[in-house]
C-alpha cells in the first residue's frame, strides 16, 4: 500500500467508525442493545484499525488488531489502558450478542461506559 492509498483508506475506516457509531445510537435509543453493541465494537474496530494502518501497523484479524493496539498505544502510554479494555469488553459482548442466542445484552451493560 503507497501513502496515497494508505491516506485514502484511513479515511474510508475514520468515516466507517463514524457512520457506524452513528447506527449504534439509533439502535441503542431503540431499544436493541444487542446490535448496538455490534455496531458500537465495530465502529471501535474502524478507528482502531484506521490508527494502526496510518502508522503503518497492519493486521489481519480482529485479535491481531487487539493486540497490536495494546502494544504499540496503550502500553506506550499514547493511550489509557481504559480504551484496550474497551475494545476488549465490546468485542467480548458482540461476540456474545450474536452467538450465544441466549444472551441479551441491557441497557445496564451499555451504560458503563458512557462516560468514557
Amino acid at each position: 500500500m503507497n501513502d496515497v492509498e494508505r491516506k485514502e483508506y484511513v479515511n474510508y475506516r475514520i468515516e466507517s467508525a463514524y457512520k457506524t457509531f452513528k447506527a449504534a445510537e439509533v439502535l441503542a435509543e431503540n431499544g436493541f442493545w444487542n446490535s448496538a453493541v455490534n455496531r458500537l465494537y465495530y465502529s471501535l474496530f474502524y478507528a482502531v484499525n484506521a490508527l494502526l494502518v496510518a502508522n503503518e501497523i497492519m493486521t489481519k484479524s480482529h485479535s491481531a488488531t487487539k493486540s497490536q493496539f495494546s502494544l504499540h498505544f496503550v502500553k506506550t502510554g499514547k493511550f489509557d489502558k481504559k480504551y484496550d479494555k474497551l475494545l476488549s469488553e465490546l468485542f467480548d459482548w458482540r461476540q456474545k450478542g450474536d452467538y450465544e442466542n441466549i444472551l441479551t445484552i441491557t441497557n445496564l451493560h451499555f451504560n458503563l461506559y458512557s462516560n468514557l
